[in-house]
């Protein structure tokens, strides 16, 4: 699913954050007690403190979105069986260089921590072309997911001719994860924007954290990856998230003692200039505490 966007919203669809508009000040100060903000390229919408697993997923904008992703990875499977050849749909080149060379230093932290003892999972893998970087690099427990069947096909094929065995793929929706287990390094490239074009977008991203904190182990790192949000935007958004997570009543009160979930650790401070389709793109590694 990476660097797919939604087909865009029909013009009528009233903008994020109307009905709140429309409250009274007596109503959003009830709000207030028990929401949080999500700030996104439609601005900051607010949601109702109920944990993701209390929303379900609307049927026809997952199959619309899927729909979308499978039309774009079936040309790309029947490119790669005519002339064994795919294209990742984004960060290919130096931009991809960069990222699995900065991650590698993450990991390593300036010691002699094998690689091999990391697991790692990509979140909406798409052609899988990540995870072989990363397997050049030393990685060898490898896991990608991805809810379009054509994408995790391509995949499977280019592992299969490239020679990477040790990478294993599975369908599977990050929003909905049927995965058990926890990994100490989760990539996200393009993943987390692609969702924000969801017309439930603010939600969807909600659910996107709650699914991922559970992925990640304590200690591990998520790293995600945008050309859509930058580095203080997605900083920001975890601290929401880590805000949501504070016991209700203390919310309400004002207080601060809540446990952090996810911890800034570091960013990618220079992309090159020049090879990268959108205006920015933001790397940004936390750590689960």
């Amino acid at each position: 699913m990476a660097g797919i966007r939604w087909p865009p919203v029909a013009e009528e669809q009233a903008p994020y954050g109307a009905a709140a508009a429309e409250q009274t000040d007596e109503e959003r100060s009830s709000v207030a007690a028990d929401s949080w903000s999500v700030k996104s390229d439609f601005g900051s919408s607010t949601i109702d403190f109920r944990a993701a697993s209390d929303y379900s997923s609307d049927k026809e904008d997952v199959e619309t979105l899927q729909n979308f992703c499978d039309a774009n990875y079936a040309e790309d499977l029947a490119n790669f069986q005519e002339n064994n050849h795919s294209n990742d749909l984004w960060f290919e080149g130096e931009l991809l260089e960069v990222l699995v060379r900065w991650t590698k230093n993450l990991c390593l932290n300036g010691t002699d921590k094998n690689l091999s003892a990391f697991n790692v999972l990509d979140v909406g893998t798409g052609s899988g072309r990540l995870l072989q970087e990363l397997s050049k690099q030393g990685f060898s427990n490898l896991v990608g997911i991805d809810f379009s069947e054509a994408a995790i096909e391509v995949a499977r094929n280019r592992a299969n001719r490239d020679g990477f065995p040790n990478i294993s793929f599975s369908v599977d929706d990050v929003l909905e994860t049927k995965l058990e287990k926890k990994f100490q390094l989760v990539m996200d490239r393009g993943t987390l924007d692609s969702i924000g074009f969801h017309p439930d977008g603010p939600v969807k991203r909600m659910m996107y954290w709650e699914s991922v904190s559970r992925l990640v182990a304590p200690g591990g790192f998520l790293v995600v990856t945008s050309c859509n949000s930058s580095k203080d935007d997605l900083i920001q958004e975890i601290e929401n998230f880590n805000h949501r997570k504070m016991n209700p009543i203390s919310a309400a009160n004002g207080e601060n003692n809540h446990s952090t979930i996810f911890e800034y650790v570091d960013h990618v401070q220079n992309y090159p200039t020049g090879v990268s389709s959108g205006n920015r793109v933001a790397t940004v590694a936390f750590v689960r505490k």
